[in-house]
């Protein structure tokens, strides 16, 4: 183990690794949400921000952008990278709830047991990412800048640049919005109530399957966000570049309390930097490893996750 490495980089490796982190959470929020209403693991939920990652670089692309070209200017960058979002969660969300009334809604209309739902999400999964690639012959794909790069100032010597700026502030901002949303307003009591209790929620009114489709179009949302974010942060992608990254939100949902919003945060946040500290420790190669094993072990101790709160105890 390398303590030098970690101590002399501290400051740097917790910047990259919230950076990382909020892309995890933003992803997170997707697995949460679906789970805190049907109790269901949607792995199909990897490929809805591979999408998103697409359609943000066709957009760019349509407009004249691509890895040898890059927008020119602050507005111009601002504004290609505000039309990228717009795609991007449009395309995301339109994936989640078409995925939602083909793979799961036929299913729940049977009452099909939980294998068959865990079964379908896999189906789907592996179909949207092998119609990807088959699509863009399983090449990766880079990205305009659309988002400098350069170092803006220091922060206990840290170097802080726009991009990881955008995108810790822009996923706060976001999760600060569907947590408002959710423990806010009367679609956001909705969801609770169909996560507390589905046959009494109808009983009032509540419209379990469109509270449903709100669930799967907001957690599209979220994960077009993050992968747009994603883009402007690694400057490529890939049919299967939501594998890995999908495993690992999950992983947060889990480590911070699967169904619950506020822990999907906290478990992104933390699974980015613990990831980072690792690489200094043990080298890049442990990288993964060790996020796995302090999730093991945290659930060894914790089996709910940090905060462990279902959505449909969830208040404000």
């Amino acid at each position: 183990m390398d303590f030098s490495e970690l101590f002399q980089n501290f400051s740097e490796l917790t910047v990259t690794g919230l950076t990382m982190g909020a892309i995890y959470a933003l992803v997170a929020l997707g697995y949460t949400l679906v789970y805190g209403v049907l109790r269901l693991i949607n792995f199909a939920h990897s490929e809805v921000f591979m999408v998103g990652t697409f359609a943000a670089m066709f957009t760019w692309q349509a407009m004249g952008f691509d890895q040898n070209h890059s927008p020119a200017g602050i507005l111009l960058s601002s504004g290609v990278l505000i039309v990228g979002l717009i795609a991007a969660v449009a395309a995301s969300s339109g994936t989640a709830v078409l995925v939602e009334l083909a793979a799961y809604r036929p299913l729940r209309r049977r009452n099909a047991p939980p294998l068959a739902f865990l079964i379908s999400a896999i189906g789907a999964s592996y179909v949207i990412m092998e119609i990807v690639g088959i699509y863009t012959d399983r090449a990766p794909y880079g990205m305009p800048e659309t988002v400098s790069n350069k170092v803006l100032f220091h922060v206990l010597g840290a170097d802080i640049t726009a991009v990881q700026i955008v995108i810790v502030v822009g996923a706060l901002l976001m999760m600060f919005g569907l947590d408002r949303f959710i423990n806010k307003t009367r679609m956001g009591r909705g969801v609770r109530a169909v996560a507390q209790d589905p046959d009494a929620a109808a009983l009032m009114g509540v419209n379990k399957n469109r509270i449903i489709g709100l669930v799967f179009l907001l957690g599209g949302v979220m994960a077009g966000a993050a992968a747009v974010f994603w883009n402007i942060r690694y400057g490529y992608t890939k049919f299967n570049v939501g594998f890995l990254l999908g495993i690992k939100a999950f992983t947060a949902a889990v480590l911070g309390g699967i169904g619950n919003l506020r822990g999907a945060l906290l478990g992104g946040l933390l699974l980015g930097v613990v990831e980072n500290y690792a690489s200094a420790l043990f080298g890049s190669n442990f990288r993964d490893l060790v996020a796995f094993i302090a999730l093991i072990a945290l659930l060894m101790f914790r089996p709910t996750g940090i905060l462990g709160e279902s959505l449909g105890r969830a208040r404000a």
